[in-house]
């Protein structure tokens, strides 16, 4: 189920890299599209190239661990300080992605843990066989917009369209990323409803 540097990965890149290996667990992040502001994003943005061009293909899990500490790290400290409109402190929002959540889980995916957050989502899911991870999230954020926007007579995109995915590289880290969920709340100072979390711990 963890990472295994003898498997065959498939990587991609948007503005994000992402690695795909069949039946593997990952730790996934996706966030409203408006939790951080165009010019924090941008000037990320601008650090994570440059970061990028000093660090070719194919990245050792030195620099790995550093990437992670110096960008998607980041992102998550500014989605826990709760900027936007945060849709997702209305306890019908967070119902609708709980519930689309937990829909396919034993189908599609096996859904571990998870935590809905007022402006993002952590999660932990392994795809089934020869299920498509990037089809996955794309179906969730689909239906969860449009029931979202449909509830607050709203239109236009609910989710920024890239998610943060890594898989899991050992049990070590998998007890990091299930703590991490687990704890997201009172780092950010908040009170979830019990629906907004689901932890395996």
């Amino acid at each position: 189920m963890y990472y295994n540097p003898w498997q065959m990965t498939e990587v991609t890149q948007r503005n994000l890299p992402h690695w795909q290996q069949e039946g593997k667990l990952y730790f996934i992040t996706f966030r409203l599209s408006d939790s951080i502001p165009t010019q924090k994003i941008r000037k990320w943005k601008a650090q994570r190239e440059i970061w990028l061009q000093t660090h070719p293909e194919p990245l050792s899990e030195a620099d790995i661990k550093e990437y992670e500490t110096l960008f998607p790290e980041q992102l998550n400290d500014w989605l826990d300080a709760g900027m936007g409109e945060c849709r997702l402190r209305t306890p019908a929002n967070i119902g609708i992605v709980a519930d689309a959540l937990r829909f396919f889980d034993g189908k599609r995916y096996r859904l571990s843990d998870y935590v809905i957050m007022p402006n993002h989502v952590h999660l932990l899911l392994q795809p089934a066989q020869n299920k498509s991870l990037p089809k996955i999230l794309h179906s969730l954020k689909s239906y969860t917009s449009q029931e979202i926007n449909k509830r607050e007579d709203r239109k236009g995109s609910l989710w920024q369209s890239e998610s943060y995915t890594r898989i899991v590289r050992s049990p070590e880290e998998h007890s990091h990323f299930q703590h991490y969920i687990a704890n997201n709340p009172e780092k950010a100072g908040l009170q979830l409803p019990k629906e907004a979390i689901l932890s395996t711990l």
